[in-house]
């Protein structure tokens, strides 16, 4: 069970807090609610954008990460298609320059124009490096716009094309900082060797002047329902070829996501999953096969990831087939109860392993706050999951209809 403290500031600042007198450090966590579902169509790439200038100096801060490794601390951040992560890890007696820099950037950026072309660079190599010059680097970009035709969640959280980054003015930027960066939009955490009351003063004292602001609404329309299976063929320069399957899933606030979450440990989770013992060591097709969820607030997906032994058609077919012909089984009621636990006890222990640290119960308690859940039900969440349910919901979700399959082969050399 983790221990923590909630509160709000009067501008719209949830704050959470958990002692853990194990560390001499305190980890402090600022997560936004945007991300890259929160863009324009002509502009992706923009969250991602920001989680490099809010780097690059603030209001009164012109060197953030100067600020922090003074203060024997370090830092990074992370951006997904819906939210936006920064955390700061600090000697407890420094705790206070975390509270100082993570404030002044929450007020404004300094809006430099040299800042904003030194990233704009960064982001365009990353790009680059990560989706042109990578085997499979433009996968989700292909994968994303076969599942996804209206929604935002149609790009992946780099951009579509690294052009948007290209032509981003200063105008935009300031546009969208103030629209998605507020104190109204944000969960602070805090964890380490520091005391509520430390916490609740050095948030007031440093947060608390901070203006709220008008946050931009999400306007997009819902993704329509899948109705016939998609297909993408793709060549390119890779090692073998790659197979994804991917089948649309309820969003996260639904009682059904857990259990595809656990549908997905069930296949593929460890060795003693049904994808390792009956499809990576019995057929001879695949040299890797994995299941996992996008994890995402809106309808995601859940997906199939494999990596095929040969690189013939007959191949892909018989890989197609016994992927599905093993998670149908799901549905047939194939899943036994001492199965189902085996699993829930893996989840558990990974769980409970992963909240150990300061850092990792840091960045957890900001998702659950900014989720308005309590992260101490989870897992007897996942403990009320039945042998029904796996059966009821994977039969749902293993239709070919809701289905798209996405073939990556070697580019033909001839």
């Amino acid at each position: 069970m983790i221990e923590y403290s909630t509160f709000t500031l009067s501008n719209g600042l949830k704050v959470v807090h958990n002692y853990d007198g194990a560390t001499a450090m305190v980890a402090l966590n600022v997560m936004y609610d945007v991300g890259a579902r929160d863009e324009s169509p002509e502009r992706t790439g923009m969250a991602h954008l920001f989680e490099h200038l809010m780097f690059g100096g603030s209001i009164n801060v012109p060197d953030f990460d100067g600020a922090i490794e003074r203060a024997g601390g370090m830092n990074n951040a992370w951006t997904s298609n819906d939210y936006t992560n920064f955390y700061d890890i600090l000697p407890a007696q420094n705790a206070e320059t975390a509270f100082w820099v993570e404030s002044d950037r929450m007020l404004s950026l300094a809006f430099s124009e040299k800042a904003l072309e030194v990233q704009k660079h960064v982001v365009i190599e990353e790009f680059k490096q990560e989706c042109l010059n990578r085997p499979y680097g433009d996968m989700w970009h292909h994968l994303r716009a076969m599942m996804y035709k209206t929604h935002p969640y149609r790009y992946p959280v780099i951009g579509k094309e690294y052009s948007h980054i290209e032509n981003v003015t200063q105008e935009e930027v300031k546009d969208f900082f103030y629209k998605h960066y507020a104190p109204n939009n944000a969960v602070l955490s805090v964890s380490g060797r520091i005391s509520l009351e430390d916490t609740q003063r050095l948030a007031e004292k440093w947060f608390g002047s901070i203006p709220n602001r008008e946050i931009a609404p999400r306007e997009y329309l819902p993704e329509a329902k899948q109705e016939d299976a998609r297909y993408c063929e793709v060549e390119g320069q890779v090692p073998q070829t790659a197979i994804v399957k991917a089948f649309k899933m309820p969003d996260y606030y639904h009682d059904d996501y857990i259990v595809c979450d656990i549908i997905t440990d069930l296949l593929a989770s460890g060795r003693s999953s049904r994808f390792y013992r009956n499809l990576l060591m019995k057929t001879g097709l695949f040299t890797e096969v994995d299941s996992s969820i996008s994890g995402s607030d809106e309808p995601g997906f859940l997906i199939f990831n494999s990596r095929l032994v040969d690189a013939t058609r007959e191949a892909e077919d018989a890989a197609c087939r016994v992927m599905m012909e093993e998670a149908m089984k799901l549905s047939n009621g194939d899943v036994g109860q001492y199965e189902l636990t085996r699993a829930v006890n893996r989840f558990e222990s990974n769980f409970m392993f992963s909240s150990m640290g300061f850092i990792a119960k840091a960045q957890s308690l900001a998702s659950y706050v900014m989720h308005g859940e309590d992260v101490n039900k989870l897992v007897s969440r996942y403990r009320n999951i039945t042998v029904d349910d796996v059966a009821r919901v994977a039969s749902y979700i293993f239709d070919e209809k809701r289905c798209s399959t996405l073939i990556y082969r070697q580019q033909n050399k001839d």
